[in-house]
C-alpha cells in the first residue's frame, strides 16, 4: 500500500522542531546531509539518497548502518541535485503528499529550484509543499484547504504568466474570480481569519506561501 505522505529532509537549514510535524506512518527520505540529520536525532531513514559530499567521510558508514535502504551517486557526474534524486524517488512510492524540509537556505538558486519542481508532483497529482522556519509553501492548479500552521501571512504568487478564476473562502481579504498575473504583488500578506481558509483557481498555477518575520 502506498504511503500516505513521504517526508524529504535534505542538507539545507535544519533545526530539530521540524521533527515533531513528523507521523510514525510517513515514509522518510534523507538527502545527503538530511539522512545524517534524521539518524542523529534518532529517525531511521527509509531511504538515504545523495553524493554525500556535505557529511564527514565517517559520517557515510553511520548514515549506511542506519537506514533502510541506502543509494549514492558520483557527486561530479550526475545531473540532479540530491533534492530532486529525494523527489524522483517521493514520486515512484506515489504518495498522497509530499513534504520538502531543508530544502532553503542561502543558496537561492537551490531554493528556487525546490519550488519550482513541485510542480512535477503536482503534475502527478500529489500535493507538494515546502517548510522552513518561516514559510510553509504549497502549490496548486485547482483547489486548496490553508490550515493554519502558526504562519502569520498568507500570499498569493504566480508560478505562471497569469492564475484565472481566483477566489477566496476564510481570508481577511477576499477574492472572487480574480487574476493575478506574474509580477503583481495584489496577492502578498492576506490573513486567515479562522482555523482554515479556502483557495479555488479555474487555470494556472499559484504558489501559496504562509509566512512570518
Amino acid at each position: 500500500m502506498p504511503a500516505k505522505r513521504v517526508v524529504i529532509f535534505a542538507g539545507g537549514n535544519l533545526s530539530p522542531d521540524y521533527l515533531t510535524v513528523l507521523d510514525e506512518e510517513d515514509f522518510l527520505i534523507g538527502a545527503d546531509h538530511g539522512a545524517l540529520f534524521l539518524i542523529t536525532h534518532g529517525f531511521t531513514p527509509d531511504i538515504a539518497v545523495g553524493d554525500f559530499d556535505s557529511v564527514p567521510s565517517d559520517a557515510v558508514t553511520t548514515i549506511k548502518e542506519g537506514s533502510r535502504e541506502f543509494i549514492t551517486c558520483d557527486a561530479v557526474d550526475k545531473d540532479l541535485t540530491d533534492s530532486e534524486l529525494a523527489l524522483d524517488l517521493a514520486l515512484n512510492i506515489q504518495p498522497e503528499s509530499i513534504l520538502l524540509i531543508g530544502v532553503t537556505g542561502t543558496r537561492l538558486d537551490h531554493t528556487i529550484a525546490s519550488i519550482q519542481m513541485m510542480n512535477r508532483a503536482l503534475q502527478r497529482q500529489i500535493s507538494c509543499s515546502v517548510m522552513d522556519d518561516h514559510n510553509y509553501i504549497t502549490l496548486t492548479g485547482s483547489h486548496l484547504l490553508v490550515t493554519d500552521r502558526g504562519y502569520t501571512y498568507v500570499s498569493l504568487l504566480p508560478l505562471t504568466p497569469e492564475v484565472t478564476g481566483i477566489t477566496l473562502d476564510g481570508f481577511q481579504y477576499p477574492l472572487t474570480d480574480a487574476t493575478l498575473k506574474l509580477g503583481q504583488s495584489l496577492g502578498v500578506s492576506n490573513k486567515l481569519t479562522g482555523p482554515t481558509g479556502t483557495i479555488r483557481i479555474e487555470s494556472g498555477l499559484l504558489l501559496v506561501i504562509q509566512s512570518k518575520d
